[in-house]
């Protein structure tokens, strides 16, 4: 964020004369009357003036008012959900992710991944507050879009948290609003990193495709129904990786997604997310919605992949998109994709639609 202070020279017309004549001043120690207008308190009020500048947007002050006094981003603040996808699907097609600003280095690098497979073109980034629509627009002019309102900055990176919940719970609602406009759409979390191309995988026309985030092997045949229950009374299915297309069945998954959303809000003493919610709309929802589950051995969840060494040597060349969950921390996942050689911006910055971000 850039900002400019336009400074005049200020001049004073008027002459401010004593009001009480008959008090003469001392030749000996002369007092002269303050004047706003005084080179020390110029000096302070522009300081002033630049530290609010440089330090309100976090200590309150809203992203919006900070951002749209630039045109250029006020441009991307009006930029709409429709342009957005006009400009980026291919075939009616878009791929999608919903940042905020923490998490751009997942961002960078997940996007890396999807360049190797020559995919990045159809991405379409959901910034969650202003500096994210700002900073992805600026580097990739119209692949960002804000659907407001903006949720707090701070707040929405830590797992467990309200602000991670109120995050997570918008997703819902983005992607039903992508369906209603005609395209189909495939959501990733950022930090996943792709190893194949996950399209051709999208077998027959079905409403919702999903991975299983339980860490059970499966056959490499297993049935592309929704898995049973667990113990908690539903699936397991990772609200990470779907594709949609733009059907009645995909769309009431969505819509009673939020409604699950609804019923089981965050608390205290029960730090949901919105993983549970998306699972128990499908279970409810399986006999009306023609849903289809994705081979495990492309699709691991993270507590496979990286815990089991031994069905990732049998699996070698089957795996498509790698999940790095099973692990709470923006460091310590940074770190175990660094250890299996998934931090991709280490040696491919160059590779990033974003370039050194």
């Amino acid at each position: 964020m850039s900002g400019f202070l336009h400074q005049r020279s200020l001049h004073n017309p008027f002459q401010f004369s004593n009001p009480f004549p008959s008090s003469q001043p001392s030749s000996t120690n002369p007092k002269k009357p303050l004047s706003i207008f005084s080179p020390a308190i110029l000096l302070s009020l522009l300081s002033l003036i630049i530290v609010l500048g440089v330090f309100s947007p976090w200590v309150g002050m809203p992203q919006k008012l900070i951002f749209t006094s630039n045109p250029e981003v006020s441009k991307w603040g009006r930029y709409t959900l429709d342009e957005a996808l006009t400009f980026v699907a291919k075939n009616g097609t878009v791929i999608v992710c919903i940042v905020s600003q923490p998490y751009l280095p997942f961002l960078n690098n997940w996007l890396i991944s999807i360049a190797m497979h020559k995919r990045h073109d159809m991405v379409l980034v959901i910034a969650e507050d202003y500096p994210s629509l700002y900073k992805v627009n600026q580097l990739w002019p119209g692949h960002a879009v804000l659907i407001p309102p903006v949720l707090d900055l701070e707040a929405s990176h830590k797992f467990g948290s309200q602000g991670f919940f109120n995050f997570t719970a918008r997703r819902p609602s983005h992607l039903l609003k992508i369906l209603e406009l005609g395209y189909s759409v495939m959501y990733n979390d950022v930090d996943m990193v792709w190893l194949g191309d996950p399209f051709p995988y999208l077998q027959g026309n079905h409403d919702v495709y999903f991975t299983d985030d339980m860490t059970a092997i499966k056959p490499l045949n297993h049935s592309h129904d929704l898995p049973p229950p667990g113990k908690k009374g539903r699936p397991y299915i990772c609200s990470c990786m779907i594709f949609l297309r733009p059907t009645d069945g995909a769309k009431l998954i969505l819509k009673k997604w939020m409604e699950e959303l609804q019923i089981e809000p965050w608390s205290r003493t029960k730090k949901s997310n919105d993983q549970p919610a998306f699972n128990w709309a499908l279970m409810k929802n399986a006999k009306g919605v023609d849903m289809y589950l994705l081979p495990q051995s492309a699709f691991p969840t993270g507590g496979l992949y990286f815990k089991n060494k031994t069905w990732v040597k049998e699996t070698k060349g089957k795996h498509v998109i790698i999940h790095n969950n099973y692990i709470v921390g923006f460091e310590k996942k940074i770190k175990r994709f660094r250890d299996y050689g998934l931090w991709l911006v280490d040696e491919h910055k160059q590779e990033s639609p974003l370039g050194r971000l």
